[in-house]
């Protein structure tokens, strides 16, 4: 009889009664797992248990079309997997694999399958109800994009997961241990870097194949018996996560100059990532672009990189990743094409002549490219802050960046970021000043809320330093919450203007499409849907003074806060992430087709699943309006 126990206070079995959980504790066994161990893979037939884990991590994964493994999900110790076809009796449809040495309780089918049925609390932990439902048709409608897909470039080892490429066990010695021990280590296991751990076990340093050279071999008289670990090693080492992406531990390492990487897992390390690993499994294709933007040196250069992005999106769209990820990836992108561009621009400018002046400045991208939140057709938002220099060198500031200003946004223009319609760039003065002045337009903008000052803010707000002093992009946030605070209708005006039209939803939730013009019959999934979340997120953002830029990331602190309620905000969520997913394919469809990205979309063409999805998506978009409307509408007229 297993110790089952231990989770009596977890969810869901917090939910039973004490004679259906002993029969549970009861029927119970404990299996072992070692490190790197399949428990079942995708499709493989039911074996009749649920899993729940006593101690270990394990990875949930499923197969592309092309048949890669990738990651998808991460169980800790408490939590359950192999659930998916308790009720059902299906083939697994993800795979079970241990990322450490894993011990699980195994609890027999049909024993669950009889306690869900008298406790239905119990069963619906592992039926999710409503927000499950739209979970399910957005990965239903994932899952055919994907099979669909045409992908041009292998860009599956872009997303994996450091669990997935690290080595282990992790080579480790005590802090006592002498160079030539540590040398040892080295030459008879090949690699390059030790951890030092203390008499707890628990990492305290790294040495690495450079601090063995550097400090001992390359010092006359030091005597490599006597010098230990502890003057060796660096101290505190910078570590992350088993779930951590490779894209992102790449642009951590390379900004770093970092070679090895400890993986740790609530306090263990488990496994070690060094930049020859991510080397090996990086996507080819995918990451030889990223890396030659830096190595570019001409504007027809950069422009050739951007025009492969669609290439970039359509492959990762097509590994059922979620739209926010494959986002966050595009802009992590755009952001070195604009900053690349920026450098080129400037150097530019020395080769003409011009000398910089003196002062600190921060170049600015706002909206979606503030947020994060790019796709595959983003115009121009940008702007400078410059540090309060005096009044007298106003002539000098513009002597060099005015030009650099015209310059740049021209480039970007060249590069495939067209000219911002409303002239929200930095060659406009209006977004080019000192901190004084961008104080004296926010408190404009917020006492006088005019229709086109709201407008303004609401691109403004979703501001972050691409390049120069990010010091004075922080303390220009600082401002927009203190004008917020001295302004407090201000936000009341932004909803009223935000907010004026409706969901494209009717009677019956029939579709409310354009009657005319070039998008007759079709609907705007930004204008209809997104843009209304990233409004009413961020102006309860700012109200809470919270100073995370992307959407998700905004609801995630505002639930934290509760300002939401969870299953609030995971509605939220779902329906954010479904209309990024349909609007991202649409471009992407678009695009490679030789038309221009459009957020526009004829929902009479998609299949009934998708229409069900959009009709939800739409659902939790009317209810956040009237959220909003009902907070900020609170005691005003």
């Amino acid at each position: 009889m297993s110790d089952l126990s231990l989770l009596r206070d977890r969810e869901p079995f917090s939910h039973l009664p004490d004679e259906l959980f002993e029969q549970l504790r009861a029927s119970a066994s404990i299996k072992k797992f070692p490190q790197h161990f399949h428990v079942f893979n995708q499709n493989d037939p039911f074996n009749g248990n649920l899993y729940v884990i006593k101690d270990g991590l394990v990875e949930i994964t499923v197969l592309t079309p092309g048949g890669e493994e990738i990651v998808v999900d991460y169980r800790h110790p408490g939590s359950t997997f192999g659930c998916t076809p308790l009720f059902t009796g299906d083939p697994y449809t993800g795979g079970a694999r241990t990322v450490k040495s894993t011990e699980c309780f195994l609890l027999p089918q049909p024993l669950v399958v009889d306690v869900a049925d008298k406790v239905p609390r119990f069963k619906a932990y592992f039926n999710h109800m409503v927000v499950d439902r739209v979970r399910h048709l957005y990965a239903d409608i994932v899952a055919e994009h994907s099979q669909k897909a045409l992908t041009q470039m292998e860009s599956y080892p872009f997303k994996k997961r450091l669990s997935e490429i690290m080595s282990a066990p992790v080579l480790h010695c005590r802090t006592e241990a002498s160079a030539r021990e540590i040398a040892e280590l080295m030459s008879q296991h090949q690699v390059r870097s030790v951890v030092v751990t203390d008499d707890g076990g628990s990492m305290v340093g790294m040495v690495t194949c450079r601090d063995v050279i550097g400090k001992v071999l390359a010092i006359k008289g030091a005597d490599a018996e006597i010098i230990t670990a502890r003057e060796l090693m660096a101290e505190d080492p910078v570590s992350m996560s088993p779930q951590t992406y490779m894209y992102e531990a790449m642009a951590y390492m390379s900004g770093h100059k970092l070679k090895h990487l400890p993986i740790v897992d609530g306090g263990e390390l488990v496994g070690m990532v060094s930049m020859s690993d991510l080397l090996r499994y990086r996507s080819q294709k995918a990451m030889i672009m990223i890396g030659s933007v830096e190595e570019t040196d001409t504007i027809d250069g950069l422009a050739a990189i951007h025009r492969s992005l669609v290439r970039v999106a359509s492959s990762l769209l097509s590994e059922t990743r979620s739209a926010p990820e494959v986002m966050e990836i595009l802009s992590y992108i755009h952001h070195a094409l604009i900053k690349r561009t920026f450098e080129l621009c400037w150097q530019q400018m020395i080769d003409e002549g011009h000398s910089p002046p003196n002062v600190r400045y921060c170049f600015l991208i706002m909206g979606s490219g503030g947020r994060r939140e790019m796709l595959l057709g983003p115009d121009q938002d940008n702007g400078f802050i410059f540090e309060n220099f005096p009044d007298w060198q106003q002539k000098e500031v513009d002597d060099f960046f005015i030009p650099l200003a015209d310059k740049l946004v021209h480039a970007l223009d060249d590069v495939g970021y067209p000219l911002c319609e409303g002239d929200v760039m930095a060659s406009n003065e209006a977004w080019r000043g000192r901190l004084i002045d961008w104080r004296a337009r926010i408190d404009d903008w917020a006492a006088n809320p005019e229709p086109h000052k709201v407008r303004y803010s609401s691109i403004f707000f979703d501001f972050t330093p691409l390049v120069g002093d990010a010091g004075l992009a922080h303390s220009l946030q600082s401002i927009v919450f203190q004008s917020v605070r001295e302004y407090p209708g201000f936000l009341y005006h932004v909803m009223q203007l935000n907010l004026t039209h409706k969901v494209p939803t009717g009677l019956w939730g029939r579709f409310t499409v354009e009657k005319s013009g070039d998008n007759k019959g079709k609907l705007s999934l930004k204008k209809g849907g997104l843009v209304y979340i990233v409004d009413c997120l961020r102006m309860f953002a700012l109200e809470h003074e919270i100073r995370a830029l992307t959407t998700l990331d905004r609801l995630r602190q505002l639930t934290e806060e509760h300002v939401f309620a969870e299953e609030t905000a995971e509605h939220i969520r779902v329906a954010f992430e479904a209309l990024s997913f349909l609007r991202l394919r649409n471009e992407i469809s678009l695009l490679q087709n030789g038309e221009p990205a459009s957020n526009y979309i004829d929902p009479n063409a998609l299949s009934k699943t998708e229409q069900d999805l959009l009709r939800s998506s739409f659902d939790a978009v009317s209810k956040l309006q009237s959220a909003t409307r009902s907070h900020f509408g609170k005691g005003l007229s």
